[in-house]
């Protein structure tokens, strides 16, 4: 499976980024105008229910702050504010997903082996040590790393401005699409009218492969940071 480049999104006129096997045949977006990978034999699409925890206020750093970021090791769940967790196993491998306050950490393990994504604040106090990625959260930027028996990692992300009118479009799919599949958050808002921030995580799991799509909207900047990545095993 290879990474390929964008779509545009057609719902919420921004660019989505996709997986695809070389020489797939093209699909359709879902009901929520998100890009996903092609339906093959073999995936599942791990539906859980979306968190009903609204307690936490919309405390997101600025954008310009963000960063993403990937370490060979296990990051302790005290570094963060974690508002939403799952886990899955698949058997070859297990993963756990947790929606914090500036954006996601997914732990992926197989065999003695642990690959940490993290989107966060820079200024976010984490350890260098065993830190294999780092970058700032601008434009759009994609990644690779070769692992120890064989194991690949994949990523793209992309942080984009939008018109308040598309912003608060795009939540109101976010949510619809949540609702039905995935990790959701709702962060309460700070004010009277405007809604708060959200965050979505999407997954789906096959015998070799984890994808990860991950949404986090920032209403103060009117931004929305979108990811996929894929952990695959040979």
């Amino acid at each position: 499976m290879r990474l390929c480049g964008v779509v545009a999104g057609a719902a919420a006129r921004g660019v989505m980024f996709f997986f695809v096997a070389a020489g797939a045949a093209p699909y359709t977006l879902p009901e929520a105008g998100v890009a996903m990978v092609p339906r093959q034999a073999g995936p599942r699409r791990e539906r859980f229910p979306a968190s009903e925890s609204l307690a936490v206020l919309s405390l997101r750093p600025k954008v310009a702050e963000l960063v993403f970021q990937l370490y060979g090791r296990v990051l302790h769940p005290e570094l963060f504010e974690l508002c939403a967790t799952r886990s899955i196993d698949r058997g070859g491998y297990s993963a756990q997903l947790a929606i914090t306050t500036a954006g996601h950490v997914v732990t992926w393990r197989k065999d003695g082996l642990i690959l940490t994504e993290v989107a966060t604040s820079v200024s976010q106090p984490l350890p260098q040590k065993r830190r294999l990625l780092s970058h700032r959260i601008a434009g759009e930027r994609s990644d690779r790393l070769e692992c120890r028996g064989g194991v690949s990692y994949q990523t793209c992300f992309q942080l984009e401005t939008v018109e308040q009118e598309v912003f608060w479009t795009f939540q109101q799919e976010l949510e619809a699409a949540g609702t039905k599949r995935g990790l959701l958050h709702r962060f309460e808002s700070g004010g009277r009218i405007t809604p708060g921030a959200m965050s979505w995580i999407d997954v789906e799991t096959r015998p070799r492969t984890l994808i990860v799509q991950t949404f986090h909207t920032f209403p103060d900047d009117l931004a929305i940071v979108k990811s996929q990545s894929l952990f695959e095993t040979p």
